[in-house]
């Protein structure tokens, strides 16, 4: 879905004039029609997981929204769950059988649910490198403020589609309630998954106990 400005600056909460700047300087993704910059929906998510929206905007999101998104990670996967266990020799496997065990818990449908997000993965995949993926539902919106994170830990690493080529070990599974919470999201695992100290631990496997001690402290850490 192409997106213009005006909705790609509501999204990001970045002002329009910024943007400009941005798609002028060649900092973000977008295309003219008409002398007006549009911008692909999908390459705007891939350009938010690979950290352009922290190394470009320093006030980002968490600053100025306060603490409305000072923990959201956190409470999305308290919400959510934690596996250790997902057997599967493709990324379809993985999250039908992810989804199998989480969807329930949601009251939701884990066929349709793997349906959406393999969609978005045939668009364009979600690894972000060094092992690490955000499968996310594109179309799909949890009522209320419902944000959830499923951390999945496969028993064997996956081929994923990633740059650097490495196979995938670790996923964080997504979905959001609204487009914003959504993108916020995205940045703020990504972020994560971008600190080597972070990964350290990831590669240890830890439950949903430990797992949301950590990510709750560092998310109290953050200057972002």
């Amino acid at each position: 879905m192409d997106l213009e400005i005006q909705e790609v600056s509501e999204l990001l909460n970045v002002p329009m004039e910024t943007l400009l700047q941005w798609a002028g300087e060649g900092k973000i993704p977008s295309y003219t029609i008409q002398e007006r910059y549009r911008f692909n929906r999908e390459e705007i998510e891939d350009w938010v997981m690979q950290q352009k929206l922290l190394e470009s905007f320093d006030g980002m999101q968490h600053s100025k929204k306060g603490g409305q998104l000072t923990f959201n990670l956190f409470r999305a996967l308290h919400k959510g769950e934690v596996f250790s266990d997902i057997h599967g020799s493709n990324k379809q496997l993985i999250i039908k059988e992810t989804m199998n065990r989480l969807a329930p818990k949601l009251k939701l449908d884990p066929d349709v649910i793997t349906e959406i997000i393999m969609e978005r993965e045939e668009l364009m995949p979600t690894a972000l490198g060094a092992g690490f993926g955000i499968p996310h539902a594109r179309d799909f919106l949890l009522k209320g403020q419902n944000d959830i994170v499923a951390c999945v830990f496969l028993t064997e690493p996956i081929e994923y589609g990633a740059l650097d080529g490495m196979p995938v070990h670790t996923l964080f599974l997504l979905l959001a309630s609204d487009d914003k919470r959504h993108l916020s999201l995205l940045a703020k695992i990504a972020h994560l998954i971008a600190n080597p100290e972070m990964r350290k631990v990831l590669s240890r496997k830890p439950n949903k106990t430990e797992l949301l001690e950590l990510i709750q402290n560092w998310e109290a850490n953050l200057k972002v």
